[in-house]
């Protein structure tokens, strides 16, 4: 179920710094008391193929992220001390060393099934009892979440598939652009491109100048 157009969970999560400092973080109160967007991005497993790719991309994106009031946050369902140990492990040995946003460290699994992105089965054998399935790690989800605490963009990768950062940055100047003007961006848009009126006069006027 889509939780576009919601409020963003207020759940209270353990993360740790970049310096090893454990925080509590609550993304909902990160976004209304900070008046920032937030991107949430949710990756599988430290110590892993596809996941480090993805926040080493997010990283060396983060100015253009801050020139957009944007913060970002990663989570996965691994430990503070996993989390530390894969800071502290450098870039071409598999690492994360020099990411500076912090990381949720969701052990109990309790944000990321509220969000419904935990991949796990559960089901029953003859007796009853309970059988788990699936890899009990989350897809890459990723979820953008504007200044009131609501959910305008989320997306689910299967684990094989790495994001591209850049469409999170259009999609984030789309939404202020319709924030600021109250227009809508038509598909493909991207800043300084024209957008249009929620009606069908301006439809029809940006299609046949398009």
């Amino acid at each position: 179920m889509s939780l576009v157009g919601r409020q963003f969970p207020n759940v209270t999560i353990d993360a740790i710094s970049e310096m090893g400092d454990n925080l509590r973080i609550n993304i909902l109160d990160e976004a209304i008391k900070n008046q920032q967007k937030v991107l949430l991005f949710w990756y599988p497993k430290d110590f892993t193929f596809v996941c480090p790719t993805e926040l080493h991309a997010f990283q060396d994106a983060l100015e253009e992220f801050k020139k957009r009031n944007t913060i970002v946050i990663g989570a996965s369902c691994d430990t503070n001390e996993v989390h530390f140990a894969w800071l502290n492990t450098p870039k071409d040995n598999g690492g994360i060393e020099g990411v500076t946003y912090p990381i949720l460290a969701d052990t109990h699994r309790h944000l990321s099934n509220l969000l419904g992105i935990v991949d796990q089965d559960i089901d029953f054998d003859d007796e009853g009892n309970e059988i788990y399935t699936g890899s009990n790690v989350t897809y890459r989800a990723t979820y953008l979440i504007d200044e009131t605490g609501k959910i305008f963009h989320e997306a689910v990768n299967d684990m094989p598939l790495g994001r591209n950062v850049s469409e999170f940055l259009r999609l984030i100047d789309a939404y202020t652009h319709v924030q600021k003007h109250g227009e809508v961006c038509p598909a493909n848009w991207e800043e300084g491109k024209d957008a249009m009126k929620a009606d069908r006069t301006s439809t029809a006027e940006y299609l046949a100048k398009h």
